[in-house]
């Protein structure tokens, strides 16, 4: 079974303003996924911050890495920032497929600065931080990750391909 680890981004959720609702849903959508999922982290818009918990998550091995919230254009909008070194691997088009099926829904989806890439075999993902983007990104997910946990895995290519 896969691991994955679910990153929440909100100054508002890390100080009780209100509750991490993007990150249960990742929670629970990934363990649909088939993944199993530890304890999500919530941590407040912070570069440093954000940044150790996913070399943590790298460290330990785990597949996943999805972070909800931070993605967006407003001054605290920092999780771009902090995947960005972590990512040794880049993977545009995935990050272009969570847009344009958001973008279906909602235009503003087109505002999102997420980033999707890897590091060693660990996926990352950056999702906004709305439960409509979460829920977009889930599907997404759904349809890509695991032929990338293939690949990197070798099983997705013969040496004749």
């Amino acid at each position: 079974m896969k691991r994955a680890v679910v990153i929440t981004a909100s100054n508002r959720a890390a100080t009780g303003v209100y509750e991490d609702s993007s990150g249960a849903l990742l929670v629970e959508g990934l363990a649909k996924l088939g993944y199993e999922v530890g304890p999500s982290t919530i941590l407040p818009d912070d570069i440093e911050q954000i940044s150790h918990a996913i070399s943590q998550g790298i460290s330990s091995g785990v597949d996943l890495i999805v972070t909800t919230g931070g993605t967006g254009v407003s001054p605290m909008d920092v999780t771009p920032e902090a995947t960005a070194p972590l990512i040794k691997k880049v993977i545009p088009g995935f990050a272009e497929a969570l847009r344009a099926y958001g973008r279906l829904k909602v235009v503003t989806s087109d505002l999102s600065r997420g980033l999707v890439g890897l590091n060693g075999k660990t996926l990352i993902i950056n999702l906004p931080g709305s439960p409509g983007g979460v829920k977009d990104g889930l599907i997404v997910i759904g349809q890509l990750a695991s032929h990338i946990h293939d690949q990197v895995e070798g099983h997705d290519h013969s040496p004749s391909n």
